[in-house]
C-alpha cells in the first residue's frame, strides 16, 4: 500500500490500484468525477455517510498535486 496523502492511499488489491479513501473503495476518481457532474460535497456525504469532508478536500488537494506535476510538450 502507497500513502499518498494523509487520507488518499493505493494498494494493488483495491481497484487496481486506483487512489482511494482510506479504508473504502471510493476512488478519486469516482469523486472527481461526481464533482465535475455538479455534486456538491453534501451530496457526496450523503451518498457515502462513512467518508467525511476531509476526505473530499484531500482528493481534491491529491489531484491538484498530481496536475502540477503534468507537462505539456508541443510537437
Amino acid at each position: 500500500m502507497v500513502v499518498l496523502n494523509d487520507r488518499i492511499v493505493a494498494s494493488p488489491e483495491v481497484l487496481s490500484g486506483k487512489p482511494v479513501i482510506c479504508g473504502t473503495r471510493i476512488s478519486v476518481e469516482l469523486i472527481l468525477t461526481r464533482l465535475a457532474e455538479g455534486a456538491s460535497l453534501d451530496d457526496l456525504l450523503l451518498a457515502w455517510p462513512n467518508m467525511e469532508r476531509a476526505d473530499i478536500l484531500a482528493a481534491l488537494a491529491y489531484s491538484a498535486e498530481v496536475i502540477s506535476h503534468e507537462e505539456l510538450i508541443a510537437v
